[in-house]
């Protein structure tokens, strides 16, 4: 068996999760060696895995570290060129391992790729969570080739050419595991949500290059852990976005960035107010009082990250998405990048 590539799917209490989709990555990844890190699961997941997948190796975690921080803790166990991390619900393809390992071993300036992630519920679509390749606005809001904001596109094979990107998605990441630790792998204190934009914003700052495989293909679920509307998750990605800027934005585009972002944020925390939902207003000031309190903690890391800057990146788009999307009403991520 090669071990040049390690599928790792970071699981906490995704045992249905598990038997759900676990048979099509170990039937269609024989390249590779799939290992489970569990994040100090509670459910049945251990118990399951040895009755019903006896052959997938597995690292257990002693408590749950979150995404970022998991993935580490779980990382550092494993030797291989190649680590592949998977969320527990991907559904994966036959062959979908190959166009991507072919391509990074073409190209060693390639550091990350991830494949086209379709919706397991409607396969017509891309799915939200990286669709075919992720990109930045000027202010720091995340889009995709196939999906800006809530508009989610039909995949048209509009977006099947082999192209640079500026993230890609931890739902799917195959990453060199030398580039991974060169730049500090995921930040724990993001804890999930946005990290591997943080950890890919590094790369390309230091000339790396991310890339999408649409040729590779597979189905994500999609909100296995949090549901979209959880006060949860709009605390961390409010918050975590305030991190990866203020831990990557060159000292030109820091001040004015954030003083735009004070009132936008300000401006999503009353939308949310006028809908009634009052978890995710106050998720919003908490996220705002917490980066506040803690962006000081990321000093030394902005100083190093903008120290080892050797590039501009061309995918960090100079439009405003909100700008697009909302007053030129471009819906999909080919008529934003041609306005």
């Amino acid at each position: 068996m090669n071990k040049d590539i390690a599928i790792v799917i970071l699981n906490w209490n995704g045992a249905k999760m598990m038997r759900r989709f676990l048979p099509s990555v170990i039937a269609n990844s024989q390249e590779a060696r799939v290992i489970i890190a569990d994040n100090g699961s509670d459910d049945d997941s251990l118990d399951m895995l040895e009755a019903e997948f006896p052959t997938v190796d597995v690292i257990r975690l002693e408590q749950n570290y979150g995404f970022a921080e998991g993935y580490n803790q779980a990382l550092k166990q494993v030797e291989a060129k190649y680590y592949l991390l998977l969320n527990s619900d991907v559904e994966v393809t036959q062959g979908w391992l190959r166009p991507m390992l072919d391509y990074m071993e073409q190209h060693p300036d390639i550091a990350a790729c991830q494949p086209k992630l379709l919706a397991e519920y409607d396969r017509t679509l891309f799915e939200y969570a990286g669709a075919a390749g992720g990109y930045i606005d000027m202010l720091g809001y995340p889009y995709c080739r196939g999906r800006l904001f809530s508009t989610v596109e039909k995949d048209l094979g509009q977006y099947d050419t082999i192209t640079d990107i500026f993230w890609a998605t931890g739902a799917a990441l195959l990453i060199r595991s030398a580039d991974y630790w060169q730049v500090g792998g995921l930040d724990g204190r993001f804890f999930a949500h946005q990290e591997e934009i943080d950890l890919c914003w590094r790369l390309r700052s230091r000339g790396r290059r991310i890339v999408c495989i649409p040729q590779s293909v597979v189905f994500h679920v999609g909100g296995g852990t949090l549901p979209k509307e959880n006060p949860h998750k709009t605390f961390l990605n409010f918050r975590n976005n305030l991190y990866l800027l203020y831990k990557n934005l060159p000292d030109k585009q820091l001040s004015r960035v954030m003083r735009i972002r004070r009132w936008l944020d300000a401006l999503a925390a009353l939308v949310f107010l006028l809908k009634g939902e009052w978890g995710s207003f106050r998720a919003v000031h908490r996220a705002r009082r917490t980066f506040r309190q803690q962006r000081h903690n990321f000093d030394a890391d902005r100083q190093a990250n903008l120290a080892a800057t050797t590039t501009d990146i061309p995918e960090q788009r100079p439009q405003s998405l909100l700008f697009s999307y909302y007053l030129q009403r471009r819906k999909t991520f080919r008529e934003m990048d041609n306005g």
